[in-house]
C-alpha cells in the first residue's frame, strides 16, 4: 500500500509515523512534510504545498498512491477531499460541506442548535458597534471567536469588558485575522474541564481514539495568550462514564444529523467539549474536521494497532468492523517554540542536539522545521513536539522534559508544567 499524507506539521509528522509503521504499507509520502518527515523510515517528502490541488492530483496518481489523508484544516475547507473524490482516489478527509464545521463557527453554531446539540449560547456579529453594544449586558469572562480558520488563534477568552473591547477591535476593525474576522461570535464562557475527543468517522459508524488533554495558553498555568496549542497528555484523566457520556450527547447525534443531512462524514472528527462544573451534559466549544495537533503527538504512540488498516476499511465502508488498539502507559507531549511565539518569529536558526540518544519510548516530532544547507532549522512557530510514553504520567513526563531540554536553538522555550 502506497499513501499520500497532505500537510506538514506536528500532526502530519505523527501520522506519517503511524502509518509507515503498517507491515502493508510500502511507502508514506508527506506533502510538503517538514525536515523531521523526511528522515523516518518508508517516508518521503513531496514539494507540494497542501493547496496545490491538481498538482496533488496529479502526483497521486502517477505515484500510485492507494489512499489519501488530509491532515490541515485549510485543503479541506478548500475542498481537497472533493477533488480527489472527483477522480475516485480514496481520501479520507471530509467533503468541503463537512468541512464547515470547523470553517465557520457561526454554521457549526447553527448546525448545532438546529439538532439539539449542547452548546454556549452566542450571538454572531459583522459591525463593531452592535458587538461593543453587546458588552454592555454581558456577564464576564466571555468567549470571542473569529468565525472563520485562524490558526488556532482566533479564539479570545475576555476576562473583562476592556480584554472583550480589544478583541472586537482586533478583529472587526483591524482586520487582523483577515477574512476569517469578518464574522464574530461572543460566546457565553463555561467554566469546566475541556476535552479533546476524537473519533475516526464513516456515515454514522465511528471508532473513538484515546482521550486526550491539551493546553491552549502560551505559559505555565494557563497563563498569556490562546497558542495552537503548548502540549498535551493522554489518556486525559476523567470520571468514569465522561467519554461514554460524550459520545452519546454529543458525536453520534452529530454524525446522525449530518447523514440525515444527505452529508454523510468521512475522517476524522474532532470535538473540542467543556465539562461544566456546575454539571450537565457536555458543552461542544467547536468541532474540528480534523485530528488535533498537538493531541495527535500524543494519542498516536498509544495506537498498537494498524492505522492504515483502519483507514483502509474506512474508505470501504468496514470501519464498524475494526477495534482499535491502545498501549495502557500515558504519554506526554511538550511543544518546543521559537522566540516571541504565539506572536511574529523569524525563521532560520539553526537547532542542535536532534543527534542526541532519547530516552526510551520517546519520540520528536517537528512541526516548523526545514533543511537548509544540511542543517534542520526553525520553520515555524511551534517548532516540534518531544512525546514520551511512561509507566505513569510522572516518568512520561520526566521523559519528555529530559529530551527536550537536549534540544536548543537561539530562543527555543517551552511551558514547563505539561502533564503536572
Amino acid at each position: 500500500m502506497k499513501i499520500l499524507v497532505i500537510g506538514g506539521g506536528g500532526r502530519e509528522h505523527a501520522l506519517a509515523w503511524c502509518l509507515a509503521r503498517s507491515p502493508e504499507v510500502k511507502q508514506v509520502i508527506v506533502a510538503p512534510g517538514n525536515a523531521g518527515t523526511a528522515l523516518e523510515p518508508k517516508v518521503r517528502n513531496l514539494s507540494l504545498t497542501a493547496t496545490a490541488t491538481l498538482y496533488l492530483i496529479a502526483a497521486a496518481k502517477d505515484m500510485e498512491v492507494d489512499q489519501v489523508v488530509i491532515g490541515p484544516e485549510a485543503p479541506l475547507v478548500a475542498g481537497l477531499a472533493d477533488a480527489f473524490e472527483r477522480e475516485n482516489i480514496p481520501c479520507f478527509g471530509p467533503n468541503r460541506e463537512n468541512a464547515q464545521l470547523e470553517g465557520s463557527k457561526v454554521y457549526a453554531k447553527v448546525f448545532m442548535q438546529n439538532h439539539g446539540i449542547a452548546t454556549p449560547e452566542a450571538e454572531v456579529f459583522t459591525e463593531l458597534a452592535s458587538a461593543l453594544a453587546c458588552l454592555a449586558r454581558a456577564d464576564y469572562p466571555l468567549v470571542i471567536k473569529a468565525d472563520g480558520l485562524a490558526a488556532g488563534k482566533g479564539v479570545i477568552i475576555a476576562e473583562d469588558r476592556a480584554a472583550a473591547a480589544e478583541a472586537l477591535q482586533a478583529m472587526l476593525a483591524e482586520r487582523r485575522f483577515g477574512a476569517a474576522g469578518r464574522r464574530v461570535l461572543i460566546e457565553r464562557f463555561v467554566p469546566g474541564r475541556e476535552l479533546s475527543l476524537m473519533v475516526m468517522a464513516a456515515g454514522r459508524d465511528y471508532r473513538v481514539l484515546a482521550t486526550s488533554q491539551d493546553y491552549k495558553r502560551a505559559h505555565a498555568g494557563d497563563r498569556g495568550p490562546n497558542t495552537g496549542g503548548m502540549g498535551a497528555y493522554s489518556p486525559a484523566d476523567l470520571p468514569d462514564g465522561t467519554v461514554d457520556a460524550a459520545l452519546k450527547q454529543v458525536i453520534e447525534p452529530m454524525l446522525a444529523a449530518l447523514d440525515e443531512a444527505g452529508q454523510p462524514y468521512l475522517g476524522f472528527l474532532y470535538a473540542g467539549l467543556m465539562l461544566p462544573a456546575e454539571g450537565g451534559p457536555a458543552q461542544v466549544l467547536e468541532f474540528n474536521c480534523r485530528l488535533g495537533d498537538p493531541e495527535t503527538q500524543v494519542v498516536l504512540p498509544r495506537l498498537k494497532s494498524d492505522l492504515a488498516l483502519h483507514v483502509h476499511a474506512a474508505l470501504e465502508g468496514r470501519l464498524g468492523q475494526e477495534t482499535l488498539e491502545w498501549d495502557e502507559r500515558p504519554a506526554v507531549g511538550v511543544v518546543l517554540a521559537a522566540e516571541n511565539y504565539p506572536g511574529d518569529i523569524t525563521k532560520g536558526a539553526p537547532i542542535t542536539g536532534l543527534d542526541k540518544p532519547l530516552p526510551p519510548d520517546t519520540r520528536i516530532f517537528h512541526a516548523g522545521t526545514a533543511e537548509r544547507d544540511g542543517r534542520v532549522c526553525v520553520d515555524g512557530g511551534r517548532v516540534m513536539c518531544v512525546t514520551a510514553l511512561g509507566d505513569g504520567y510522572a516518568p512520561a513526563r520526566e521523559k519528555a522534559y529530559q529530551a527536550a531540554a537536549g534540544i536548543e536553538w537561539e530562543g527555543r522555550w517551552y511551558r514547563e508544567d505539561i502533564g503536572g
